[in-house]
């Protein structure tokens, strides 16, 4: 699918002729056809080793940052998942505009070497811009804003200015008798593209979740290396300078084609009297000024371009993988087994079938239908094609449809979500008491359980005192607790000498806001606890009140709140959340440490933005 796009974005020699010196400024002189070096005595120019090189590259360098770009909005810039899928379809098509402005440019003015020179400049300072704006020491959202969106600009014009001039650049080192080496010269180059694409797509996410700088998920390196990889392709294809073949600029056939086209429709309106013979095309009308070659190559690009139209709803589709399919992704399970995806790798399944798919069905599949004598004609491959794609859009629907019915309800106005955590060793019975003594909720918690879902619960005001009456063996304990709507909220109630307390808590919700994991730890110890999560990652889960001195960039934690009983004996700590910069991955073995005691915590499988709450008995 990647090499198909690739294809529609080329402009090649073509054998279109300037109709009179009026409107087409005289061919210029071909360029001289000097011998070039060939590879090992074969009849491929060397050349074209540079130009495939910076074709890999180039695309290591597209597809990399684009990979990681949606999640980059949503968690860095904490935009809303739709603004983000608006910016990032508005930047795909800005990439896939421009290639008509290269085109131009290298056509009517520069040539195809200098257009992509330049144009590669621009690349890289687009590159280097948006990894600036990555950097969270760097100004504050406005600034990151403006940054990424100048950076995205300049890679637009980059990439896409560079787009049609490579591959057709790459023919243009081929001498004419060489045509069978030149096919495969662009095989080789369609390969190159899915190839940087396969590697950029799956080592980029693993930049921005495993490796971790500020304390957030490393955006800056994950823009930063497909920087560098544009920079070598740059080097590389300046390094084959002396030995291209370098055609001068022909003329833009673009503009040779509208003209044509708009020259018939005014000849034809001119025309109108019924006086005057019909004639078999419409374009034929052009013919008073313009070759027959002409008008007949256009003839044939018209039927083409009716074979088009439904090819935009198939690409606006098909571009959602790196959005849409991208924020699915994130409220999913990744874990494969052997290897846990991350959201943004999901988009690495496109290259990585195409490769195989390719040479499966040139050298399998059809060649097997065709010995069934049925005719598979590329019309109907492309039928095939689009109904096979209809019915993964619908997977991909069943798949949203699913997930939103998991997906728990979100509390309205003057509503809570509530549920209880029981730390006490023996059976509590909690109930929630209205104004008038009614009960709202009546639960009956096991030891070291909690509800097995929220309760929604209903509010008079936008915040309210709530009671709560805890049976617990012979007794009975009633306590008091504020709350706000629109919010969750557990009760955690734990032992308290012969008797039991509880506290209010409030949660997160289901996702965290920036992507990362967000955890609560519970220490029911007897003494203080410090937990390592990485190398500059650790946490104290202290006692009596204590408020968390944890200073490390590789967390934000935002409070601490400490329970002690009575005698100061025994206490409860229970952090509220704290983001933690932890990839979605397994942490089977979690070091712990309290005064006299080394331990470990299994963890297990920390999802994508998830909130959790661990226990420690």
């Amino acid at each position: 699918m990647l090499e198909e796009r690739e294809r529609k974005n080329e402009f090649k020699e073509t054998p279109f002729l300037p109709v009179s010196p009026e409107e087409v400024p005289p061919r210029p002189p071909s360029f001289p056809k000097k011998p070039s070096p060939k590879i090992c005595g074969s009849n491929y120019p060397l050349s074209i080793v540079f130009i495939v090189v910076n074709e890999f590259c180039e695309r290591f360098s597209y597809y990399g940052m684009k990979a990681v770009l949606t999640l980059y909005f949503l968690y860095f810039l904490h935009w809303s998942e739709d603004t983000s899928t608006s910016v990032y379809h508005a930047f795909s098509s800005l990439c896939y505009f421009t290639p008509i402005l290269g085109a131009a440019i290298a056509d009517s003015w520069l040539g195809k070497f200098k257009t992509i020179i330049y144009l590669s400049l621009v690349y890289v300072l687009g590159h280097v811009i948006k990894s600036m704006g990555a950097l969270p020491i760097l100004g504050g959202q406005m600034l990151h804003t403006v940054l990424s969106m100048v950076g995205l600009s300049l890679i637009a014009l980059g990439t896409g200015g560079i787009k049609p001039c490579v591959a057709a650049f790459g023919g243009d080192q081929f001498e004419e008798k060489h045509a069978e080496e030149r096919t495969r010269y662009f095989s080789v180059f369609y390969l190159s593209i899915n190839a940087g694409s396969l590697i950029s797509t799956f080592v980029t996410p693993m930049l921005r979740g495993d490796v971790q700088c500020f304390g957030k998920d490393c955006y800056a390196l994950a823009f930063g290396v497909p920087g560098l990889l544009m920079v070598i392709a740059l080097v590389v294809f300046a390094m084959g300078s002396k030995i291209y073949r370098k055609p001068p600029p022909e003329g833009n056939i673009v503009t040779q084609v509208v003209k044509c086209i708009w020259f018939a429709i005014s000849n034809r309106f001119k025309n109108r009297s019924a006086d005057i013979p019909k004639r078999e095309h419409w374009l034929d009308w052009a013919a008073e000024k313009y070759p027959r070659q002409l008008i007949m190559d256009v003839k044939a690009l018209t039927r083409v371009l009716f074979l088009y139209i439904p090819l935009p709803m198939f690409w606006a589709l098909l571009d959602q993988q790196g959005s849409r399919w991208t924020l699915q992704a994130t409220r999913m399970n990744g874990n494969l087994g052997f290897f846990v995806l991350q959201p943004d790798q999901m988009q690495v399944l496109n290259p990585f079938l195409v490769l195989i798919f390719i040479p499966l069905f040139d050298l399998v599949i059809y060649r097997l239908v065709s010995k069934c004598g049925i005719n598979f004609t590329s019309l109907r491959k492309m039928a095939v094609g689009m109904i096979l794609a209809c019915l993964a859009f619908a997977v991909a629907a069943t798949v949203e449809i699913k997930i939103n019915e998991m997906a728990p309800p979100q509390p309205d106005s003057q509503e809570i979500f509530l549920q209880v955590l029981n730390l006490a060793d023996n059976e509590v019975e909690v109930t929630v008491l209205g104004d008038e003594n009614n009960s709202l909720l009546a639960e009956s918690i096991k030891s070291f359980q909690k509800m097995p879902h929220y309760s929604r619960l209903h509010l008079k005001t936008k915040s309210q005192n709530f009671h709560f009456q805890l049976k617990y063996h012979n007794l009975s304990v009633y306590t008091e607790h504020s709350v706000e709507e629109k919010k969750w909220y557990t009760l955690i109630i734990r032992e308290d000498g012969k008797s039991i307390s509880s506290m209010m808590v409030k949660d997160e919700e289901n996702k965290t806001t920036n992507g990362m994991t967000a955890m609560r730890f519970v220490n029911t110890l007897h003494e203080e606890i410090n937990i390592s999560l990485g190398t500059d990652s650790s946490l104290r889960v202290g006692k009596d009140y204590e408020v968390c001195k944890e200073e490390s960039k590789s967390m934000t934690l935002r409070a601490e709140i400490t329970l002690s009983s009575g005698d100061g004996s025994a206490f409860l700590n229970c952090n509220v959340y704290s983001n933690l910069n932890l990839s979605c991955s397994r942490y089977p073995a979690v070091p712990c440490r309290t005064k006299n005691e080394d331990f470990s915590l299994n963890l297990g499988l920390l999802d994508f933005g998830a909130a959790y709450l661990f226990v420690i008995t």
